[in-house]
């Protein structure tokens, strides 16, 4: 099997299972938040606050990017659907006039916000590397899908979009008006996954850190 394949072939998996891959780093995420306990030490309650606000801060700024992305795409695209791709059309305007993959170029902003609030340097790596890794796979499979179906327009657009940093200049403004409830039908479970992250991260941290305080006590 060629690169090509093996990639387009994993790109599929992962697209499909894209709801549930998230279980498989618990382990890593229980780890990381019993570390966090010595970042929180190095730094003052005040200062620790202001990094969590900022984190949350940047997560919501990449459900902005998904809303505003969403809020003008026609129906039968950028869907949640995980079983196949599907594309009835080619969005190339609004968001997509800048980045080829805002939603994406979203999740990992998204991500990215919740990893930092951990405050573990190596957490925050690995986690980014395993986040583009995975998107890479799944945009390569997406685009392939997409290639195949629009032919020359897909690669007219794709040579002048950036494919996740975006380039503003591009900017094209599209012909739809803006849905709040393809927003709110698309985009209210990002806001529950966020909150419950964010949630998750905090009560078992402390749950955790509070663990291991007792237990050193006891030792002593």
């Amino acid at each position: 099997m060629s690169l090509s394949e093996t990639m387009k072939k994993q790109g599929d998996f992962l697209f499909r299972s894209r709801s549930y891959l998230p279980i498989a780093f618990i382990p890593l995420i229980l780890i990381a938040l019993i570390k966090s306990e010595y970042a929180e030490l190095a730094f003052n309650e005040r200062v620790d606050t202001i990094w969590e606000i900022f984190c949350i801060v940047l997560s919501f700024f990449g459900l902005a990017v998904r809303c505003l992305t969403l809020g003008y795409v026609p129906r039968g695209t950028s869907g949640r659907n995980t079983r196949c791709q599907t594309a009835e059309s080619l969005n190339t305007t609004g968001m997509y006039s800048i980045v080829r993959h805002p939603l994406y170029l979203g999740n990992i902003i998204i991500i990215m916000g919740i990893l930092l609030f951990v405050e573990l340097w190596w957490f925050a790596f690995l986690g980014l590397i395993g986040c583009l890794l995975y998107h890479e796979r799944i945009i390569f499979a997406e685009e392939e899908f997409l290639r195949k179906k629009w032919s020359n327009t897909f690669l007219e657009w794709s040579r002048k979009t950036p494919l996740l940093w975006p380039k503003f200049k591009n900017w094209q403004k599209s012909n739809l008006p803006f849905s709040f409830k393809s927003v709110l039908r698309g985009e209210h479970s990002t806001f529950f996954s966020i909150v419950a992250a964010y949630t998750f991260f905090d009560i078992i941290g402390d749950l955790l850190t509070e663990i291991g305080r007792a237990s050193c006590r006891e030792r002593v």
